[in-house]
């Protein structure tokens, strides 16, 4: 055993008394063989440090070694794509301060939830263009705010652009297509249009397409060569599925028999880390699952997220400091532990809020 995986057992024996440790770090059988060094994907850019989908973001993330930088990407009224985490943007823009728009304010059906708030489809570019970007979780990430105001509402192509004067790559997630569909807006004729447009076409371009849905991606495996990842939730089930009556849920998905189905049409699947280590009743982690060994016996990678610093986002077991502490939730865990030991079970990929700490962990294996 390398000097730092002993560090993070030690760390693990503390924290669990051993029981874990000893499961996790446990290297997956099937990964043998596979020495691709994981990729670090800058999760809504660097969003720890950044108000999320910003061009300020994702040069953050660029700065900080990521390899991709994730735009979750929604429709203007005028069909141009644009990085939202959703449609809905008053939890992510200064909309609510222009009275302008104020009539906007709707309340509508998305995915079979009834949401209340702004929408960029009913916004033009331009009109788009006159908002500003503003930190989600203030709460969480009150350094953050000091960033809003500053940033405007970025293009696919725009990060595009970015991501190739910087030599990285792109990892963008259809968000609702069963709804833009609904709505005559499609996400995917668009999104191929900028990728190809600056020469991403095929599986050697740094480029993942991800989607929560199913029926989009198999109809993009007849479109593209780009690599599709299949995203896979905690719980519940595909929307489009859901909406067309099919009783498939996400848990069918993850078994042998649903990977190879998936592996029909992706090329990955992208994971809530719950689903590699579940947690337990009491708030700590059990013994991780086959699911990152079944993925790659099934040649599919298997990309997790979400890595965040702070404790209030880590397991129980990689929480650090006095939980009386007012500081507590916001203060950074050991983030690096809970990394390392996704790591050591093989996936090959991590979305990270702070893509310097994913980097950083890495740079430590390869050193020891």
């Amino acid at each position: 055993m390398t000097m730092i995986r002993k560090s993070v057992a030690a760390t693990l024996a503390v924290l669990t008394g051993g029981t874990v440790a000893a499961v996790l770090l446990q290297p997956s059988p099937a990964s043998a063989g596979r020495d691709r060094e994981p990729v670090v994907i800058g999760h809504r850019g660097a969003s720890a440090l950044r108000p999320e989908h910003t061009l300020l973001s994702y040069e953050t993330a660029i700065a900080l070694g990521a390899d991709f930088i994730e735009p979750d990407l929604v429709s203007t009224k005028d069909h141009v794509l644009v990085a939202r985490h959703e449609n809905e943007i008053s939890a992510t823009t200064d909309v609510e301060n222009h009275p302008e728009f104020a009539a906007r304010r709707a309340t509508k059906a998305i995915d079979g939830v009834p949401v209340t708030g702004w929408f960029t489809e009913d916004f033009t570019l331009a009109e788009l263009r006159t908002l500003r970007a503003e930190e989600r979780v203030p709460d969480l990430r009150p350094e953050n705010a000091a960033f809003n105001g500053l940033a405007q509402i970025p293009t696919l192509d725009e990060v595009v652009e970015l991501a190739r004067r910087h030599g990285v790559g792109v990892y963008p997630e259809t968000k609702h297509p069963t709804y833009f569909d609904s709505i005559g807006l499609s996400l995917e004729e668009p999104m191929l249009e900028v990728l190809t447009r600056h020469g991403w076409r095929g599986p050697r371009d740094p480029v993942f397409i991800q989607s929560f849905e199913t029926a989009n991606l198999r109809a993009l495996r007849g479109r593209t060569k780009l690599r599709l990842i299949q995203l896979v939730n905690a719980s519940g089930a595909p929307y489009d599925r859901v909406a067309a009556g099919d009783p498939l849920t996400y848990d069918q998905m993850v078994t042998p028999a649903g990977l190879k189905d998936v592996a029909s049409y992706a090329d990955g699947v992208g994971v809530a880390t719950s689903r590699i280590v579940p947690v337990g009743p009491d708030g700590h982690l059990l013994a991780p699952t086959t699911l990152v060994q079944d993925a790659h016996r099934a040649k599919l990678d298997v990309h997790t997220w979400t890595i965040r610093d702070e404790n209030s986002q880590l397991p129980l077991d990689f929480r650090l400091g006095d939980p009386a502490n007012p500081a507590y939730a916001r203060a950074t865990g050991n983030v690096a532990g809970w990394l390392s030991s996704l790591l050591d079970l093989g996936v090959d990929g991590v979305f990270a809020d702070n893509p310097g700490t994913a980097r950083a962990v890495l740079a430590g294996r390869d050193r020891a």
